[in-house]
């Protein structure tokens, strides 16, 4: 190509680039021009995150309609990754527990010492429960016993410390009291069969399946805890709640080996978030696209929306309703899934409390 094919070349070449950048842009319509990869950041293999994200992020293909986006999930360290990546724009989602984002809204717990995260939230899931566990013959009969011992309470990174430190604290168990261990979930089970580990922390949705795996590696306990404690941890925070796992789960037992109902604790919800300056009408897309089919008759019908679709994927699916998906666990939601809610008379009728537009702190 000589100089002169060159000097006509670029003008055409940059008004290409042009009219691709506004085939980028959104419109009323969908999120429409050149192919858009949204990333939604997961978790380490092993927990809930990496199935229910994969599961969503196929609905999201699967019901797409006029949106022409590629959603893919991103292994991470999990929640607090995520957050730090939405904060950086690495990641347009992100999945998170709910104390965890309430914390970094905050510049709390472990943040205080970086700065506060304008993370939001797009839609609250199933309950992340969680389950102090020990061996039978480990003398451990209540979560104060754990003075003294080696407990794993989570991957690295991941945050689990933010929830788990003020049920220890809230049992008289001082955080520098006993020997925290941070491993990812399927290695704590290993580390207790090991001998490794005295007790380990397991929280996600119920079931979980690293707990049904050390029900059937070693003979265990579930730890109680303690009624007035919990009173006082859900008086405290807006995430904590307690939950009861049942022997049986739609008509399946629960966990191997299960006799009796555990009363155990919703630590945070898991929830689908994102950040403050993530494009509205992504996030309003997003969120119609979980929660209808396009041109759904009924979009409120479970039945006939891509909710049912998500749920036969994973039972996290079911959570992702009327009386559940706007429920305020502690952040804002952004004005992209707060649009879309309220055209929803089932939720805008008041399911959430706090309103959705809670103001800033």
């Amino acid at each position: 190509m000589n100089t002169t094919d060159l000097r006509r070349f670029f003008p055409s070449l940059l008004v290409l680039l042009a009219l691709t950048t506004v085939g980028c842009n959104t419109e009323t319509g969908g999120i429409s021009g050149r192919r858009k990869f949204v990333s939604m950041g997961t978790a380490p293999i092993g927990g809930t995150f990496p199935v229910v994200g994969g599961a969503m992020a196929e609905v999201l293909n699967e019901f797409r309609g006029q949106n022409n986006w590629k959603v893919q999930i991103k292994g991470s360290k999990g929640s607090q990754e995520n957050i730090r990546r939405l904060a950086r724009g690495q990641f347009e989602l992100g999945m998170s527990n709910s104390a965890i984002s309430y914390f970094a809204y905050g510049g709390e717990s472990s943040w205080h010492n970086e700065r506060k995260y304008e993370v939001q939230a797009i839609c609250t899931l199933a309950p992340l429960v969680a389950q102090f566990i020990t061996k039978t013959n480990s003398g451990i009969h209540n979560i104060s016993d754990l003075k003294g011992e080696r407990v794993v309470i989570g991957p690295a990174g991941a945050g689990f410390e933010m929830f788990a430190r003020p049920i220890l604290e809230e049992h008289g168990v001082a955080w520098d009291s006993f020997t925290a261990l941070f491993q990812p979930q399927g290695v704590a089970v290993d580390l207790l069969a090991d001998g490794q580990a005295d007790a380990i922390f397991l929280g996600g949705a119920v079931p979980h399946p690293m707990v049904s795996r050390v029900m059937t590696t070693c003979d265990v306990r579930f730890l109680p805890y303690d009624t007035a404690a919990c009173k006082s941890l859900i008086k405290k925070y807006p995430f904590y709640q307690v939950f009861t796992i049942p022997v049986k789960l739609r008509g399946k037992q629960t966990y191997p080996g299960m006799t009796e109902p555990y009363a155990a604790m919703n630590v945070g919800s898991m929830q689908l978030i994102t950040y403050k300056d993530t494009d509205e009408e992504l996030v309003y897309q997003v969120t119609k696209t979980l929660y209808e089919a396009e041109n759904d008759p009924d979009p409120d019908d479970y039945e006939e929306a891509p909710r049912k679709a998500f749920s036969r994927k994973h039972p996290v699916g079911k959570a992702l309703n009327s009386k559940n998906a706007a429920r305020f666990t502690g952040i804002p939601f952004h004005h992209g899934a707060i649009r879309f809610y309220q055209t929803r008379p089932k939720i805008r009728n008041g399911m959430w409390n706090p309103p959705l537009g809670k103001p800033e702190k």
